[in-house]
Parts: structure tokens; C-alpha cells; sequence
């Protein structure tokens, strides 16, 4: 079964306030079974619009992907994210 992935793009307007949805999202990640494979660090803008912060998770399956999305533990970070940065998140099914 193809893996799943959350590919993040994200501008934190408060650092502070981006622990807190850091710490509440770890409930969902933990669930299930994420795996951090990028998180912020050094990049290079290649082409198009980017953003300060990128992240790419790696789950199970892309169903497991969706479903940490949606969980109501995440929904309670992204509620806290929303107040403390801009950006997306996109699931892709891997190869």
C-alpha cells in the first residue's frame, strides 16, 4: 500500500503562540503514526511563491494521512494554528 504525506507550507506570524499548536497537533501525530521527514530548516525557493516554513510528514497510507487531518485532536490545532500563521497543507498518496 502507497504511503501517505502531508506536504505543509507555512509563515508563522507568532512564534509563541505556534508552540502551542505544535504541542496540541503532537496528540494527533503520535495517533497516527506520523513521521517527520521535513520540518522547517534550510531550503531553497526554486520557483513559484514560498513560504518561511515547510514540512513534509510521512503516514501509513494516504487514509491514515486524511484521517489524522480530520481527527478532532488536530482540528483542536489547527484552530490554533489558524490564529498564529498562514499557510497549506496538501495529502498526497506516494508512489
Amino acid at each position: 500500500m502507497p504511503k501517505g504525506y502531508w506536504i505543509a507550507r507555512v509563515d508563522v506570524r507568532d512564534a509563541e503562540g505556534y508552540k502551542e499548536y505544535v504541542a496540541a497537533a503532537k496528540l494527533a501525530f503520535e495517533r497516527f503514526g506520523a513521521k517527520f521527514l521535513a520540518r522547517g530548516g534550510a531550503h531553497e525557493l526554486a520557483e513559484g511563491v514560498g513560504r518561511a516554513r515547510n514540512v513534509v510528514i510521512e503516514f501509513e497510507s494516504l487514509a491514515a494521512a486524511h484521517d489524522c487531518y480530520h481527527s478532532p485532536e488536530y482540528q483542536r490545532a489547527v484552530a490554533i494554528r489558524q490564529k498564529v500563521a498562514d499557510g497549506e497543507i496538501v495529502l498526497v498518496e506516494g508512489i
